[in-house]
């Protein structure tokens, strides 16, 4: 099996057909020979670069921030919680 097939069955994608202009087409033809690389790798990086980052691919922080997340808790916990072993004395003991 070719590693292009090898990628190809890993991924999970939707096939999409344009339309595009003849020489939009000779200049993606040429690109790809040039950088060795698939025209469907091309344009998926276009795409990518066009649209924006896709959601996985961003930080946790950013996610909750842009969610309002970060410091949202008025009484939050102290900052030293999981590092102080004050905090550890009466820990796992039933009441």
């Amino acid at each position: 099996m070719s590693d292009i097939c090898a990628i190809m069955s890993d991924m999970s994608s939707d096939r999409v057909t344009i339309r595009i202009p003849q020489t939009l087409g000779q200049r993606l033809r040429h690109r790809s020979r040039i950088q060795g690389q698939s025209e469907s790798e091309l344009v998926r990086e276009a795409l990518e670069t066009y649209l924006g980052q896709s959601p996985k691919e961003r930080p946790a922080f950013e996610l909750a921030e842009e969610a309002g997340l970060i410091g949202c808790v008025r009484r939050a916990p102290p900052k030293d919680l999981s590092t102080n072993r004050r905090y550890f004395e009466d820990f796992g003991k039933k009441k």
